[in-house]
């Protein structure tokens, strides 16, 4: 019963925002995030269900940052691992300093160490670094956890990490120490679809597309972050990226990469720093400062010339 009601009472609504310029418990810089009631639903469907979120969709969707969305509004930690081609499974959980504790033990050996110092090699724990996963489930509060891009790492670090994702818990090898979560925590997962992943993992997953933002989704993310800028202007940006972006997409049939929502951020701070009177001329004509969205030559020479058909 105790269980049940500890888990109704952490609910996301997407609704509570940071101010701008705000951050986060680890110092990192906060912005708005508007999610849609799908996609909140399926957050709270994973706190419930303690079950991992594993969130695919186009690079720069706001699949990363929804777990930052999330760790503020409920007001918990957020521990991020950030996955690269030579992730292993084991480095979320912990890292034993093998030869350090060989090191010392020679030390030791030759009396060159204090009574202190002999007893903590004594102690096997010492020489393990705890990863981002561990310290999770060592937390007293439930953390929000992060595993960012797992479609990086190599095909086996899915199942490497299926009895901690399903039972919560492992074992330090070295020590024979079991780790047990001592809160669920709420664990969503990004992939931008680089590698299927294997059957057994996805089982243990609930699963959510994040679509890229409407226009009117577009405005209203624009209209959060930059709250004194000209309606006009976001309107106006916000039609040209949104038609350049359904260009590129008929003319590469959505095979290679289209502008992102990070683009259209930088690309709106560029267009800030002018006149809005010469700004509005410009998005009517050449596609203007075309190096913060397009990041290929065949894509300068294809859309450098595109007009607005807004």
């Amino acid at each position: 019963m105790v269980e049940a009601l500890s888990r109704q009472s952490l609910e996301y609504t997407g609704k509570v925002q940071p101010q701008l310029g705000e951050r986060d418990k680890n110092g990192q810089l906060l912005y708005p995030y508007l999610p849609s009631p799908e996609l909140v639903e399926a957050v709270n469907l994973a706190i419930y269900l303690e079950r991992p979120l594993l969130l695919k969709g186009e690079p720069g969707c706001g699949k990363t940052l929804l777990a930052s969305a999330v760790a503020y509004e409920l007001d918990l930690k957020l521990e991020p691992w950030y996955i690269k081609s030579t992730s292993r499974a084991r480095d979320g959980l912990y890292t034993y300093d093998a030869v350090g504790r060989l090191r010392d033990a020679q030390l030791a050996a030759s009396g060159r160490l204090t009574t202190e110092q002999i007893q903590r090699i004594d102690n096997p724990i010492t020489y393990v670094k705890w990863g981002p996963l561990a310290r999770a489930f060592q937390s007293e509060q439930r953390t929000v956890m992060l595993i960012d891009e797992i479609d990086k790492a190599d095909i086996d670090f899915p199942n490497d990490l299926l009895l901690e994702l399903d039972q919560k818990r492992f074992i330090v090898e070295e020590t024979g120490q079991e780790i047990q979560a001592k809160a669920a925590p709420i664990v969503l997962i990004t992939s931008n679809d680089e590698k299927d992943l294997p059957d057994a993992f996805l089982r243990r997953c609930l699963f959510h597309y994040v679509e890229f933002p409407t226009r009117e989704r577009l405005i209203q993310i624009m209209n959060a972050l930059f709250p004194k800028a000209s309606q006009v202007l976001i309107n106006q940006a916000v039609e040209r990226f949104v038609a350049l972006r359904e260009e590129m997409k008929k003319n590469q049939g959505g095979a290679s990469k289209k502008i992102s929502t990070s683009e259209l951020i930088d690309w709106f701070k560029v267009l800030r720093r002018y006149p809005e009177d010469e700004i509005l001329a410009k998005l009517n004509g050449k596609l203007p400062y075309p190096g913060v969205l397009l990041k290929s030559y065949e894509d300068h020479i294809r859309y450098l010339k595109l007009k607005n058909n807004g």
